[in-house]
């Protein structure tokens, strides 16, 4: 018994010591061949998922429209009133209802926010370009997520947001972000916890996001559709004459 005791704790250390013995890099590439792989990510020219937001204002629908190195457009409709986001290339513009403290028009992002979204543009995501981007990768650790064992991956990029990540053990998908942003000359983070995973024409995609905002409370976002290499009209990145 006790040789049988010795030999499991024995294995315990060993497939620990393993386990940290992976780079950022090796977790990484493991994660984008669970999802699919590189390839069809990058073949990813245009992404289009519909959305709902459950919050204490009620069910908010969203819609993000993403076309490859061209646009990115997150609406929201809340009480009636769209609340877009909007990147037009290296331009940013945004709209914000007066219920929420805007003036209902749009509205010229800073270029300094404008910089620190650029991967947004990319459908695959910014875990696909962080080599090109010269962003620094580090493992972090072994940590729990919802009981389960997770690889925390920390992300600096040379500009723009701070990116932590928190990939499965087993299924080496991504169950954790924080990002960490600048705003008013303030740190801010914001966690997302991402669960029920869905194949859309061969690559993975989470259909549940729990997060938790300083300012609107404890949000669930569930995906509905999701449309990949649709057709999309790239008028509605540019930003509306006044």
């Amino acid at each position: 018994m006790k040789t049988q005791k010795l030999l499991a704790a024995s294995l315990a250390v060993l497939l620990s010591a393993t386990a940290f013995a992976q780079t950022a890099d090796e977790i990484i590439g493991k994660h984008l061949a669970a999802i699919g792989g590189a390839d069809k990510l990058n073949n990813i020219q245009t992404l289009v998922s519909e959305s709902s937001i459950a919050t204490q204002f009620g069910e908010i629908p969203l819609t993000r429209t993403i076309v490859k190195n061209k646009g990115f457009r997150n609406e929201m409709n809340i009480m009636g009133n769209s609340m877009l986001t909007v990147l037009d290339g290296d331009k940013g513009w945004m709209v914000a209802p007066a219920q929420l403290g805007g003036t209902g028009e749009p509205q010229d992002v800073p270029i300094e926010m404008v910089k620190g979204q650029g991967g947004t543009l990319n459908p695959g995501g910014p875990l696909l370009t962080y080599k090109e981007d010269s962003t620094k990768v580090e493992l972090a650790g072994n940590d729990k997520i919802n009981g389960k064992d997770a690889y925390h991956v920390v992300f600096t990029p040379k500009s723009g947001q701070k990116l932590d990540y928190w990939f499965d053990a087993a299924s080496l998908m991504n169950v954790k972000t924080r990002v960490t942003a600048q705003a008013n000359g303030q740190e801010v983070t914001q966690e997302m916890v991402f669960s029920d995973f869905k194949d859309v024409d061969g690559l993975k995609f989470p259909y549940t996001m729990e997060t938790e905002n300083p300012q609107a409370g404890a949000m669930t976002m569930t995906t509905n559709k999701i449309i990949i290499n649709g057709k999309v009209d790239e008028s509605i990145f540019k930003k509306p004459a006044k």
